[in-house]
């Protein structure tokens, strides 16, 4: 009995020192270790032996890439403005050793600086550039910030401002503003659309008078050419066909009732050589003499080239 109880108490002991011995230590982790007090070594990812009661594990330092999110910080602008920012720091250990021992604690010494520079750089600028300066801004924050923290083994790779409220007088005086330009931006558009619109109607009608002038021309043209044609046809008509005295004293006598029709007709002339050709025409009907040429009713015979009137 005893000897069973001597066994178990010295098995508890052996697996006490087996395991304040070995250590596991987990991937993307390291372990500083201090040995009688002082900085020994840092373990890293795997199987890791200690001298019991002599080393100890001093921290155990994440080695991945970390996101922290600071609270809103007051930041007055250039202009005297205060404004509300939101900053995402995204940061990584690169060596244990100096994390642990040259900073107490880095993430509350990570947001004070972070809130220290912001400050400086805002500070620099008015209310537009830093609504509209975040590139700027965040490059100015990741340089200061990383070469600060470079001693404290800590790598900074990304700073984001997630947020940067005005005030709300600020906000509303902005949406008057962006209210006021594109009102001012869409009469603009209206009036070059109308201007576009003005334009095209009237190269439509341009172009509409120019076919309407032009078609204008080619009719009178035709007609003209139409006219000429007609005329030069007549007239070589006429000429070939040597028309006589007499065929033209017959065309002239039935012209005469239409001369007679027209309401401005009161006087019209008889050419010296139509009363020539009236009588040979007349004597071409009485068998080649030339009758007497009768007596009008009252009692005046016609003259060659006299004017007749009418009632």
């Amino acid at each position: 009995m005893i000897a069973v109880l001597i066994i178990a108490i010295t098995a508890a002991l052996v697996l006490a020192v087996l395991s304040r011995t070995i250590r596991i230590v987990p991937q993307a982790r390291a372990y500083p270790i201090e040995r009688l007090g002082s900085y020994n070594r840092t373990l890293s990812a795997g199987f890791n032996t200690l001298v019991p009661g002599i080393d100890r594990i001093r921290a155990k330092i994440d080695l991945r890439e970390q996101v922290v999110s600071f609270a809103p910080q007051p930041v007055i602008t250039e202009d005297n403005l205060v404004v509300h920012i939101d900053t995402v720091l995204y940061f990584q250990v690169t060596d244990p050793r100096a994390a642990t021992y040259e900073i107490a604690n880095y993430l509350q010494a990570i947001e004070q600086l972070t809130v220290t520079t912001l400050r400086n750089v805002i500070g620099g600028l008015d209310l537009e550039r830093t609504l509209t300066s975040r590139e700027e801004i965040n490059a100015q924050l990741r340089g200061v910030l990383d070469e600060a923290t470079g001693k404290w083994g800590i790598r900074v790779n990304r700073v984001e401002l997630k947020a940067i409220d005005p005030p709300k007088s600020i906000i509303d005086a902005m949406e008057k503003q962006l209210r006021a330009e594109r009102d001012k931006r869409a009469t603009i558009l209206t009036a070059e659309g109308l201007r576009q619109s003005q334009i095209l109607t009237a190269e439509g009608a341009k172009q509409s008078a120019i076919l309407t002038a032009e078609g204008q021309r080619q009719s009178q043209i035709l007609m003209a050419e139409g006219q000429a044609k007609a005329i030069d046809i007549v007239f070589t008509a006429i000429h070939e066909g040597r028309p006589d005295p007499e065929l033209l004293a017959y065309q002239y006598l039935q012209a005469l009732p239409k001369i007679a029709e027209g309401q401005g007709s009161q006087v019209w002339m008889i050419p010296s050589e139509l009363t020539k050709a009236l009588d040979g025409f007349a004597a071409a009907f009485s068998g080649g003499k030339n009758p007497a040429r009768p007596e009008a009713s009252n009692g005046v015979v016609p003259q060659p080239g006299t004017a007749i009137g009418r009632g």
